[in-house]
């Protein structure tokens, strides 16, 4: 009798135990993504703005090339030359440009660059011979260095690693934005004010598009906050909510990360950083032939008129878009890096050998063009997640600058081999060839280096929320 009696208010405690944790868990849950949500709202949109205007001042040399190569008497291998020697002055300076943002706070550092590119970008109209150009090529890259790892570091601030992927799923648009809305704009630049006040077209391409971001460091002065324990528009609830959630994902962290603070030093002595600098430098390899040479590869496909090339050119973008955003979401759902990564990859490279070997058909190379944009910057996106769940504590922002230096060099290596290959046999063909190989061993290079690592799965099924 005592037994059966004691039995059921056994079962009632543990019953009453479950529905009091659920619910728990639940409002847990709903709290932290009401807090990322107004912090997705609030800094996405403008980060957004920012490395939009950055990446268009940086490939809108590809439309200006059109006009500006006859102009000054660039040739293909000098065009390709100067539009990489970007990629080597933003390496030699990024990770200092990184180690100092930590020192003085990230508002500071993103008025100095971008001032300093605004002005640069703009001073392109008055270059005229191939040693100006690659002169302000290289500065360009030089007062550009340390934005985009910085910013990618900013956003470790404000997201778990958890949500990482689908946060740079937004912030990493501005690659194919600046390119979708800058292939049209540029194109309207080049034939509508060609010769207005003396100046060709390619001249007011680079001063309508380079001067914007000396308005935005005045917004980047009022708008952006150091960190989330600065931010006045989040309540101290709020703040202690992300920064429990931040510190937990980073304790439950195995991506293969070592666990507590890493140094600079030891960053640079891990072979799995170089693993990922490798992997990264092939898609950048990938992403920078195509955003440099599509308007040269649409015009020798038999597309003449500028304004069509501008509006052929946003198409791949427009899609690279969605699937920057659906591979993103769907990393961070399923927790999965490894595929996520390989798969977009290899795709990339196949459709641009398909693209590259079928130039005498217009729609199926385009259509090989389109694929390949597209998945490269779905792999863009998800890779990205990988460096802030590896890296930990105050190391983190050189070693993601690290990581992005070595990596950018392939946007120097990419264009100035095809302007080679192109001089050489007048067709970008076997320079898009080159960039395959590139892209097919760095998608083998990071499989493996992800072989085996999942994330941990969240409380909730659903991840649709930054």
């Amino acid at each position: 009798m005592f037994v059966i009696s004691n039995t059921p208010c056994l079962k009632g405690s543990i019953v009453t135990s479950s529905l009091i944790t659920k619910p728990v868990a639940v409002l847990k849950r709903s709290a932290q993504d009401a807090v990322y949500r107004k912090i997705s709202l609030r800094l996405l949109p403008f980060l957004l703005l920012l490395y939009t205007f950055a990446y268009l001042d940086r490939v809108n040399i590809g439309f200006a090339k059109l006009q500006m190569s006859q102009d000054i008497g660039l040739s293909e291998a000098a065009y390709g030359l100067g539009a990489g020697l970007f990629f080597l002055g933003y390496a030699l300076f990024e990770v200092p440009s990184n180690l100092l943002l930590v020192r003085i706070g990230i508002k500071k550092t993103i008025m100095r660059i971008m001032c300093l590119w605004g002005l640069t970008s703009a001073s392109m109209a008055f270059v005229q011979n191939e040693t100006a150009f690659y002169v302000v090529r290289t500065l360009l890259g030089v007062f550009e260095a340390g934005f985009a790892p910085g910013i990618i570091f900013y956003l470790t601030y404000w997201y778990s690693t958890k949500r990482m992927a689908g946060a740079m799923g937004i912030y990493m648009l501005a690659g194919p934005i600046g390119s979708m809305i800058g292939g049209p704009m540029s194109a309207f630049i080049l034939t509508s004010t060609n010769g207005f006040g003396g100046l060709a077209g390619w001249q007011w391409v680079f001063l309508i598009e380079g001067l914007p971001s000396l308005v935005l460091v005045y917004f980047v002065w009022k708008f952006l906050d150091d960190s989330p324990h600065q931010a006045k528009w989040l309540t101290p609830a709020e703040k202690g909510i992300l920064e429990q959630d931040i510190a937990a994902s980073h304790a439950e962290d195995t991506s293969g990360g070592r666990r507590g603070t890493h140094s600079f030093r030891s960053v640079c002595r891990d072979p799995q950083v170089y693993s990922l600098a490798f992997g990264y430098f092939a898609l950048i390899s990938g992403i920078y032939a195509i955003s440099f040479w599509l308007p040269t590869i649409l015009k020798d496909n038999g597309i003449k008129s500028i304004q069509q090339v501008g509006w052929l050119t946003a198409v791949p973008y427009a899609l690279a878009i969605i699937a920057m955003v659906m591979l993103g979401r769907s990393s961070d759902r399923t927790r999965e890096r490894k595929w996520h990564l390989a798969v977009p990859a290899a795709l990339a490279a196949f459709a641009l050998l398909t693209a590259a070997f079928t130039s005498s058909n217009f729609m199926v190379s385009f259509v090989g063009i389109i694929i390949a944009t597209a998945c490269l910057w779905g792999a863009y996106t998800v890779f990205w997640s990988l460096p802030a769940a590896h890296l930990k504590g105050s190391a983190t922002a050189g070693g993601i600058a690290l990581i992005n230096s070595i990596g950018l060099l392939g946007g120097f290596i990419s264009p100035f081999i095809i302007g080679i290959i192109k001089d050489a046999t007048g067709s970008t063909q076997y320079g898009l060839v080159f960039i395959v190989i590139l892209v097919l061993a760095g998608a083998l290079v990071l499989f493996r280096t992800q072989s085996g690592k999942k994330l941990p799965a969240l409380t909730s099924t659903r991840n649709d929320t930054l």
